[in-house]
This record gives C-alpha cells, structure tokens and sequence, in this order.
C-alpha cells in the first residue's frame, strides 16, 4: 500500500480545500452533484464515481454516475436500488472501504453488462443526524485499493459536500418561495386592478367583458365564454364570447341548471375542470372539440351565494388548471358575480325611482292641473247656461276660465322645466348660466325672478364647483315653480375668502321642514348629492306661508388648491 508523505497528504488537502470553496459558491443542486462526484474521483483517483442522493425515508432516489460511457449506462437493465455495499453503507452510516468487492460477503454482484470492479470506498454525506446521499468510488488507478489517506479526503469532501448539498437545497427553496409569491403578487394584482375596475361600472355588458377578457389573457387561452342565469328561470343564456372559434361556442347557447359544464358549475356553486374534453361525457358540445379544444375549466358566479351565472375558459393546448389557478378564478368569480348583482339592483333601483317619479307627477297633474281644468270645464258649463239670462255672469265666468287655463298653461310649463335639465354651457360663466335659468323660469311660471350678485370674481370658481352651484339652483327654481305657487323669486350669488354661496328665495305658500321630503321630492337630495360631491353642503329653511330659503355653497378651492393654481394645471 502507497502512503503520502505529510507534505504530499497536506498538498492534497489543500487543494480539496480550495475546490470545495469552488463547490459551496454554486448554487444549483445538479450542478453541485455533478461536481461533487467529479471532485470524488479526482481526488482519490478512482477509474469510476458516483453519488447518490436519498429521501427523507432513506430511499435512493438520485444516482449520478462518472467514468462510465453513455453506451455502458445503457446497457444495464436499471440503476443502482441501494442494495448490497450501497446498502449497508445506508445502513451504517459510516465509512466502507473495500479491496475487493467480490469477496465482501455484503456484496450481492452486479448486473449483467456492468463494468468490473474490486476496489470499493464509500463515504456517507451527513447533515447532522440526517442522511443526505452518498459518495461511491471503485476502481483506484495507481494502487490495488483506497488508502486511509483516500478516506479522510473523501470524508472531508463529504462535510463540504453536506454543506453544499444544503445551501443548493435551500437555495432552490428560495428560489420556488420566490417565485410563488412573484405569481401570487400578480394574482393579487389582477384581483385588485379587476377589483377597482368592477367597483366603478354599474354597466353589465362592460363587467362581463373586462372579466372574461383579462382572464383570457392572464391565463394564456384561447377562449372563453359567460353564461348569464336568467331572471326567475332555471335558464343560462350566452351573454359574452371572446377568443378563437366563436362558431363553435355558439351552436349552444342555453344550458339549463344541472346541465352540461355551464349548468353543472352553476349548480354546484364550485369550479370544475376536465383535462380531456373528448373523453368527457360531461361536455355536451362536439363542436368545440372540433375545433380542436382539449382543456375547459368552468367558473360559477356568485352573489351572495347565489349563482348568477357561470365562466368559462377553454384551451387547446393541453395543461393542468393548478389549485392556485382554481383559487384565483373562484375570487373573480366571486368579485364578478357581485358586481353583476350590484348593476342589476342599481338598474332595478333606477326603474323603480322612474316608476316612483311617474306616479308622483301623475299624482301632482291629477290634484292640481287636472282638476284646474276640470274646474274650467264646470265654468265654462255655467257660462253657457247662463250667457242668454244674465250676459255679465257668462263673461265673469269666461274671464275666470281664461285665468284658470293661465294657471293650468304655467303648472305645465313647470312640469317642462323640471323635466328637462339644463346644462352650463362651455362658454358660459356660473353668473350667465344662472341669468338663463332665471329667464326660462319666469317665461314659465310668469313669476318675477332676479339674479343679485356683486362681484364676477366667480368666473375663477373652479369648473365642478360652478356646475355644482348651476345644477342647484335648476333644483331650487323647478321646485318654486311646482310647489310653491309663489310670485317672487329671487337668486343670490356672492363669495367669501373660501366659499362661494348660492341662496335661492322665494315668497310662496312655504312648507313644513320635517316633512320636507314629501314636499319636495328627489330635489333636496339631489341638491344635498350634487354640494357634497364637490365638499359643499345645502341648507333649507322654510315655513308655511312664509316662502323658503334654499342656501348653498361649495369650496372656493378645490382639493385645497387655489381657484388659480386649479385653472393653471387644467390650461396646462
């Protein structure tokens, strides 16, 4: 046997030292393996090496070889399965060194067509109390056997190695905790930007096709389909396609609950996948495997845990929907299906408030223009009758007629001008566009109307905030015309160092202030809506028989901004 002198054993120490400084710095755990083995095999000059990594049950489930060609490899029926040397080296955990591995009785030979081999030394890689793998050389060059000096480098290699196989493996930890929450801060970021995108539209078709769109493409898709579940009904009705292959999709386009993907899913409350659109009996349109489709995942769309339709996305390519995914495209289901609901109640709140409005105006025209009417008709009945026995009555009875058709002609002109809004027009200052309104009210309600104001500073009120005021004041001057049967109206217009202020006044009939909304309708909150969008409030005073006061006023800044600094950036 070949002993090392010291200076020689510490010459190859040091040199094991320096690759495996090398080893440790790499980061990628095949790369490290492969390096590891090759380092082995360097330096104990052996003909072959190998190493072998197992699991957390001790199973060898990695073996990478060096030394042997490719066609040698092939040649065998299977890898090493960890039996014989390989084996009790698991088994003991310690060092084996063998001269000869056909007389070792823990051999059990090899397999057909393997390469001969004597000479064995096995070292086990130990992190703490845990198996990692194993280092195997056979076959030393320039002696019959392994030295003791070929055992302590292997072994220390063996400790590099522990570390380095750790670091590959935490790094590669890392790496995969990285990379799943890289993909979760995108989900995050399409559930949130879907999210704003939803919570700002009251319109059905525009939901439908921001939903349907980016999951189509965040997905990488090729289509995708929403099914709506109709009012009252059992029935999901095709309200959206998007992608390749609409022909296809649309030789069906009603499913009812229970049927199919898209009645299934709706059903269930739950998504679900098929992998192999062919082969499930589930899908019930050929067309689309036709078309070459292979992998649909169908989406239901809850509200409140209702179902109010359903979402599906199609591929051809074939791939797994991973729970991850499923997660995700339940919450959009979630977010979409509630979305949905809201702009159905909002487009049911807005129906209702028309058939609210239409039964009050039907109301007001019926107690009063109506009757007024009905009043002149009886008047007129009675002038007729008596226009030969006494001429003065008749022409007294005419003349009241013509009044009360006046008043039902004005009544009516008020109705006109409530129904139809006006708007401050581009080339319009606040003071010019109330001018207007105060023209168009008095040549319908034949009542006297000014406008009193001292400054025009006001052109510099930012624009939101004159509109604002204009809208208020259509409210104030259309309810003096419907209600309060007054003959003076008048507008004030004035500034302070921050507010702009409107008052509307009237000398009408008033009413009482804690039954304001009865008398007055929407049109208070509308006032009140139309201040506090822009940071102003509305102020309402009133008595009856004593006329009512209506006082606005919205910031002289906006956002906190100069009226100036605002015009600047917006001319900017």
């Amino acid at each position: 046997m070949i002993s090392l002198t010291r200076e020689q054993l510490e010459d190859r120490l040091a040199a094991l030292h320096q690759a495996s400084l090398e080893l440790v710095r790499d980061l990628s755990r095949n790369a490290v393996l492969e390096r590891i083995t090759n380092l082995a095999r360097e330096q104990a000059n052996a003909r072959y090496a190998a190493i072998g990594m197992v699991d957390e049950n001790g199973e060898l489930v990695k073996f990478i070889p060096v030394g042997m060609s490719a066609e040698d490899i092939a040649k065998m029926d299977h890898p090493p399965r960890g039996l014989g040397l390989i084996g009790a080296l698991q088994e003991e955990r310690r060092t084996l060194r063998v001269a000869n591995l056909n007389e070792d009785p823990r051999g059990i030979g090899f397999p057909p067509h393997h390469p001969p081999m004597r000479s064995f030394l096995g070292v086990p890689i130990l992190s703490g109390d845990r198996l990692l793998g194993q280092i195997y050389l056979t076959e030393k060059e320039n002696a019959a056997e392994f030295t003791e000096e070929d055992e302590r480098v292997i072994e220390t290699l063996a400790a590099y190695a522990a570390v380095a196989i750790e670091n590959a493996r935490l790094y590669s930890g890392v790496k995969n905790i990285s990379a799943m929450l890289e993909q979760r801060n995108q989900d995050l970021s399409l559930l949130d930007d879907l999210a704003r995108t939803l919570a700002s539209s009251l319109q059905i078709d525009e939901i439908l096709d921001q939903t349907l769109s980016r999951v189509i493409k965040y997905l990488g898709v090729e289509a995708g389909e929403i099914f709506l579940r109709e009012s009252g009904t059992n029935n999901l009705r095709l309200a959206l396609h998007r992608g390749e292959a609409a022909e296809a999709f649309l030789t069906r386009d009603r499913f009812m609950l229970g049927e199919c993907f898209v009645g299934r899913a709706a059903q269930l409350g739950q998504v679900l996948v098929s992998m192999n659109l062919e082969q499930d009996v589930r899908f019930l349109r050929k067309a689309v495997v036709n078309a070459g489709f292979k992998c649909l995942a169908c989406i239901p769309l809850m509200a409140r845990r209702d179902v109010v339709g359903a979402m599906t996305v199609v591929s051809r390519n074939t791939r797994e929907f991973t729970e991850r995914e499923i997660n995700l495209l339940e919450a959009i289901g979630a977010w979409a299906g509630t979305a949905i609901e809201n702009a159905r109640l909002h487009r049911q709140a807005r129906r209702l408030a028309v058939l609210e409005e239409r039964e009050r105006i039907g109301m007001d025209l019926h107690d009063g223009i109506i009757q007024s009417i009905y009043g002149v008709g009886l008047a007129l009945e009675y002038a007729r009758m008596a226009i030969e026995e006494d001429p003065d009555l008749a022409r007294s009875k005419i003349s009241q007629s013509i009044d009360g058709l006046n008043d039902a002609i004005r009544d009516l002109r008020a109705y006109i001008l409530d129904l139809n809004p006006r708007q401050l027009h581009s080339d319009e200052t606040l003071k010019q566009g109330l001018q207007r309104l105060l023209a168009e009210f008095r040549a319908n309600t034949l009542a006297e109307a000014n406008l009193i104001t001292s400054n025009d500073e006001l052109t510099e009120l930012p624009r939101e905030h004159a509109l604002a005021l204009f809208h208020i004041c259509q409210e104030a001057l259309a309810n003096v015309a419907k209600h309060a049967q007054a003959r003076k109206a008048e507008v004030h217009l004035w500034t302070t160092d921050e507010r702009a202020l409107l008052e509307v006044t009237d000398n009408g009939q008033g009413f009482d202030v804690r039954k304001q909304n009865a008398a007055l309708g929407h049109g208070l909150s509308n006032m009140e809506r139309r201040a506090c969008k822009v940071g102003g409030d509305v102020e309402i005073s009133s008595r009856p028989m004593g006329g009512t006061t209506v006082l606005a006023w919205v910031p002289w800044q906006k956002n906190g901004i100069s009226s100036d600094q605002s015009n600047e950036a917006l001319s900017g």
